[in-house]
């Protein structure tokens, strides 16, 4: 089992914009195989941040999640309005940090 952490900065008055598109990646992403859990969480301290928490049986499930179309149209959609990204995922002997 692996876990994932996504933290996107956004934009100012970017929020309203990227609800639908990332409504509609984890949505789909929640159909993918090997996928326990992919939840996007909105930051109560800043108005900017926005955390993808996901869970995941292995990490070719995750490299296959990559390579999605609606992963692809999320990202299409959401560049425009990020300032950063930063991801970590937590196996059990290690973490990668992109």
């Amino acid at each position: 089992m692996i876990y994932v952490v996504a933290t996107l900065t956004i934009k100012p008055g970017s929020l309203e914009a990227l609800r639908a598109p990332a409504a509609a990646c984890v949505a789909e992403t929640l159909k993918e195989k090997g996928c326990n859990a992919y939840e996007l969480f909105e930051s109560v301290a800043d108005p900017q941040k926005l955390v993808f928490v996901e869970k995941w049986e292995t990490r070719e499930d995750l490299t296959a999640h990559s390579k999605q179309p609606h992963l692809a149209a999320w990202r299409e959609a959401s560049n425009p309005h990020l300032v950063s990204r930063s991801i970590e995922i937590v196996h059990p002997e290690k973490v990668e940090t992109f």
